[in-house]
């Protein structure tokens, strides 16, 4: 059922959202793909080799190292190696990983009033963003920039 179609029956019938629940893994990988089948064609070559999974939450080991307080505290993490600092002659390289953690994702969407889809996107671009090197205060910064732009725009 499309939101749209959702929100209008709910107008009339308040317990419609009985019938609705969270995404599942699943689902939500399958939305995490579709985001990324929609970013730039040059965006996607660049990723050729990254891998994209979806998990519940982060694990105890990652929380602990990434010195957060809660697993609702991490909505993704990339772990590898940037681009920019790959090395051709490397002997073996694993690939690189993006991890999108379900739950506080939703416990995020939940509080926010951003779509689900929206959430997804931003994530797994700021992750995207460490793949090709950017560091979080680099990403804040053309966030910012973006912004001001829009912001500027009559």
């Amino acid at each position: 059922m499309r939101y749209n179609t959702f929100m209008a029956n709910t107008a009339f019938d308040p317990l419609a959202w009985r019938r609705i629940k969270a995404p599942s893994l699943a689902e939500l990988e399958a939305l995490a793909g579709e985001v990324f089948r929609r970013l730039p064609t040059k965006f996607r070559q660049l990723c050729a080799d990254l891998v994209i999974r979806v998990d519940d939450f982060p694990s105890e080991e990652v929380v602990d190292a990434m010195s957060v307080e809660s697993e609702f505290d991490l909505l993704g993490l990339f772990h590898g190696v940037g681009l920019p600092f790959r090395f051709e002659s490397a002997a073996v390289q694993m690939p690189n990983m993006i991890w999108l953690y379900r739950r506080p994702i939703l416990d995020y969407w939940a509080g926010h009033e951003e779509t689900l889809g929206a959430i997804v996107q931003h994530v797994l671009v700021h992750e995207i963003g460490h793949h090709f090197g950017l560091s979080d205060a680099a990403m804040a910064a053309i966030e910012q920039s973006a912004e001001e732009a829009r912001g500027a725009m009559p």
